[in-house]
């Protein structure tokens, strides 16, 4: 059943999507870190999972979302972002697709159509922890490398090097 503070903190996120859904497209800041306790943070324009401790917690980017409107509600679809929602996380598709920032309006994407689908990802939730798969790409998930400063990006296969579990709370 997982732990009652877990739950807790589920329970507050999906009622904080339900809300975005009913006052618009207002993003809400939060924080992102895998299972392994690395955060994000930007490093040459890309998000890279690394220990942050002491005054380098100050790096961490806080992740923006909105619901996109545009995907059946009960695939959870959000657009992701950094930078007050200002930068976007888009996925190329591909044989191997890539994971990068785009400077695009979270806000604006969530208005969107089919075109949104690179910036799109269904979140699924299952013990205390956060999945994120590319609509773009079904299948792919956003992970983490097992190595510490390394960027953030897509796999198809979830193990022991690739990270895809995560934590996702209010900031």
């Amino acid at each position: 059943m997982g732990c009652p503070v877990c739950w807790l903190s589920y329970l507050i996120v999906l009622f904080l999507f339900h809300c975005s859904e009913l006052i618009g497209s207002h993003s809400l800041p939060f924080s992102l870190w895998d299972v392994a306790q690395k955060s994000l943070y930007l490093r040459n324009n890309q998000l890279v999972a690394g220990y942050l401790q002491g005054p380098n917690s100050a790096l961490e980017e806080k992740i923006y979302c909105v619901t996109n409107r545009f995907f059946e509600p009960g695939k959870f679809p959000i657009i992701l972002g950094i930078q007050e929602g200002r930068r976007s996380l888009a996925c190329g598709t591909g044989d191997l697709p890539v994971l990068q920032l785009e400077d695009v309006n979270i806000t604006e994407l969530s208005r969107g159509g089919a075109e949104t689908t690179r910036f799109t990802f269904f979140r699924s939730y299952k013990d205390g922890m956060w999945r994120f798969e590319s609509a773009a790409n079904p299948g792919w998930l956003l992970c983490t490398s097992a190595q510490s400063n390394e960027p953030l990006g897509l796999t198809l296969h979830p193990d022991a090097a690739h990270i895809v579990d995560f934590y996702f709370q209010l900031f």
